[in-house]
């Protein structure tokens, strides 16, 4: 990822920001997904046995996204002191380069999964592509050394960040997050032994 790619924080979230910075943090939200696209069709087009798969290259990239926000944060931090609140900053910053529609309480297509016109309702990250990318952000921090008792990303701060985000968006969005049971085969009848009549 480009080094330039992430915006300053604290110039987004507390609304300071110009429009050069929503200019360069779109172009940010860009080259993330240009790239993205890029490598994850490299990765497909090798054949060699070698080249990691397409979830591996996904975990180094957030891992490197990840990396790239802890410096560029004011102030800069260390992955050591990186805590459960880091992270939902980071999860909300991400917010800004969503594409899913969560439609608020007061919009009239407020749990309508397909809504028939278009509304002013702001754009998030889609509760399952966050909920993937904290797994793979905590299976990445424990690969890099990171001590499992103290990884950031199962705070539990987190977890119940993203079942809030899966809840709300559940309901604005008029979907449903459950998991699907899967169906399991009928049990076969046990195979009967030959009778003495057929001998």
């Amino acid at each position: 990822m480009d080094p330039d790619s992430f915006q300053d924080l604290d110039s987004l979230s507390t609304g300071t920001g110009t429009l050069n910075d929503a200019t360069s943090a779109s172009a940010a939200a860009t080259n993330y997904s240009s790239s993205a696209a890029a490598a994850s069709s490299s990765s497909s087009s090798s054949s060699s046995p070698a080249a990691l798969s397409r979830y591996e290259n996904q975990k180094r990239r957030d891992w490197n996204t990840f990396g790239q926000y802890l410096r560029n944060h004011r102030p800069p931090l260390s992955l050591s002191r990186c805590s459960g609140a880091h992270v939902l900053e980071f999860l909300r910053y991400l917010d800004q380069f969503g594409k899913t529609k969560v439609h608020t309480q007061l919009c009239p297509f407020f749990g309508y999964p397909n809504p028939p016109a278009p509304c002013p309702c702001p754009l998030r990250q889609a509760w399952g592509s966050l909920d993937a990318l904290v797994g793979r952000l905590r299976a990445a921090f424990e690969e890099n050394g990171g001590n499992p008792e103290a990884n950031p990303f199962a705070a539990r701060a987190v977890r119940l960040y993203l079942r809030e985000v899966r809840d709300l968006q559940s309901k604005a969005r008029g979907v449903s997050y459950e998991k699907k049971k899967r169906k399991r085969p009928p049990p076969q009848a046990p195979a009967l032994p030959p009778s003495s009549e057929d001998q």
